[in-house]
């Protein structure tokens, strides 16, 4: 039999599901949607960088345009009027076409090539630090050579100044050799002359140059230890910092030339403020620049300048004491001169002296014989048996005056005056000859030291061209100080004569 289905009430939710049924799978489906969305937005978000992060309070293409405008062209007003598009500054890659310029994109979570770019970023580190410790070894090395080639120059100069000490200590040695020559002289020609006076102010020039060059040469030795010392300084840094370079085979030189900084190149250069190039990093105990680097080149940098005005100021001596010592050789050498041609001229004095008292002795030798025969014959001969009858005073003609009273002959007493006045003549001339001998004795004898003194003065002056002449070492100079006096007779003949 048929079943009557109860009829149906009409109203207007005509769906069969109950009502909760279906609120629980639109709570479901929302929550489903709200949690795909914010994944989405998560996902992409993570991918992207902080500052593109759109706001959900504004529309996306406005999101867009105010993210994407710094990175367009700017527009720059040149001085003529016209204009000119650059890209903004800063990292990114630069589109010309597009005339835009995005930044750098920088990932928030690590890339599939993350194993890759950190091997790479981990390279660039290590050859960063190479290249950092290869520039400071570059820095280190040139330095080193520069000090080295102070170290050179030094040296060189040193044996300049060495040498020219030494040829002070030769003219001391013959400043000493000059003065003992001259003590040779006789002691009329000993006296105190402008000679003796430049010899002993030779010597004390010659000793304060002396003082002068030791001080010289004791700063010069300390700084070349100094020099030295900080040279090992930079070798060492150098190796030390050159380990970490090993896989680097580019010269130094052309890391330095890269570099940019002459002040690198050149440790003398004064480094300019608008620093072009490289820029010297701070000192970093584990950096590629430590601190020891620093001070290392900081001193190289110190010790180059002062080296330097210490070889100028060595050189400015050497050569000052070098003229110095010529113009006071020349001088002591004018002076013997000088004293040689006034002794030429006494000498000529002396001769001609010696000429005219030559002459006057012998006419008064020649007039005392004269007197002497002339006295001979006023007293006559000797024997009575000899005198003529003219001579007689008892001859007729004097007996026949002598008859008469008071007619006494004055003939005996003038004979006799006569006689005794040429002996007093006699006796006068040959004390004027005695006198004139004398004389002449002391003239010749003054002649011959004349001569002594001008010779002496003559070998000190040839002695002092020939020992000054750079050939002649200060060996030499000293074993002619020291060899034996002429004037003493030698140590085995005196004790052979004692004996």
């Amino acid at each position: 039999m048929p079943v009557l289905i109860p009829p149906v009430e009409h109203s207007q939710d005509t769906r069969v599901g109950p009502p909760a049924w279906r609120d629980a799978t639109k709570a479901l489906t929302q929550k489903a949607h709200q949690l795909t969305d914010r994944c989405g937005q998560e996902a992409v978000t993570m991918w992207q960088p902080k500052d593109s992060v759109r706001d959900p309070h504004v529309a996306r293409h406005l999101c867009r345009a105010a993210y994407i405008l710094p990175w367009r062209f700017r527009v720059e007003m040149l001085k003529g009027g016209s204009t000119m598009e650059k890209p903004p500054p800063g990292e990114g890659v630069t589109l010309w076409k597009g005339k835009m310029k995005p930044p750098a994109w920088h990932a928030r979570l690590p890339l599939p090539i993350h194993r890759d770019a950190r091997a790479l970023q981990t390279a660039e580190v290590v050859h960063a630090h190479a290249r950092g410790a290869r520039l400071t070894a570059a820095r280190l090395s040139r330095a080193q050579h520069q000090i080295n080639g102070q170290l050179r120059l030094l040296q060189r100069q040193r044996e300049a100044t060495d040498h020219r000490l030494s040829e002070v200590r030769k003219a001391l040695l013959i400043n000493q050799q000059s003065v003992k020559l001259r003590g040779y002289r006789p002691k009329s020609e000993k006296i105190p002359d402008k000679a003796d006076r430049m010899l002993t102010w030779e010597k004390e020039e010659l000793k304060r140059m002396k003082r002068k060059m030791e001080k010289d040469m004791e700063k010069s030795e300390a700084l070349l230890k100094t020099l030295a010392s900080c040279r090992d300084t930079l070798v060492f840094c150098c190796k030390e910092r050159l380990q970490a370079v090993e896989l680097m085979n580019q010269p130094l030189d052309k890391v330095l030339e890269q570099a940019g900084r002459h002040s690198w190149v050149n440790l003398s250069r004064v480094p300019t403020p608008r620093t072009q190039g490289l820029k010297t990093p701070p000192p970093d105990p584990v950096g590629t620049y430590t601190p020891e680097c620093a001070a290392a080149l900081y001193e190289a940098k110190r010790l180059l300048m002062e080296s330097k005005d210490a070889l100028l100021d060595m050189a400015k001596n050497e050569e000052d004491i070098r003229g110095q010592q010529q113009q006071i050789s020349d001088r002591v050498c004018a002076s013997l001169a000088q004293k040689m041609r006034e002794t030429l001229e006494l000498k000529d004095r002396l001769n001609m002296t010696l000429g005219l008292m030559r002459g006057t002795i012998h006419r008064c030798t020649k007039f005392n014989q004269e007197m002497y025969i002339t006295r001979g014959l006023v007293k006559g001969p000797l024997s009575e048996s000899h005198l003529e009858t003219r001579e007689k005073l008892d001859r007729p003609l004097v007996r026949m005056y002598q008859r008469h009273v008071g007619t006494q002959l004055p003939e005996a007493t003038r004979l006799a005056q006569g006689t005794d006045k040429l002996q007093r003549r006699i006796s006068h001339v040959e004390k004027n000859l005695e006198e004139l001998l004398s004389m002449r004795r002391n003239l010749t004898w003054s002649l011959s030291c004349k001569k002594i003194g001008q010779d002496v003065d003559y070998s000190v002056v040839r002695l002092r061209l020939r020992q000054r002449h750079p050939h002649v070492c200060y060996e030499q100079a000293q074993r002619l100080v020291n060899d034996r006096d002429p004037r003493t007779p030698p140590r085995a003949q005196s004790s052979v004569a004692r004996k």
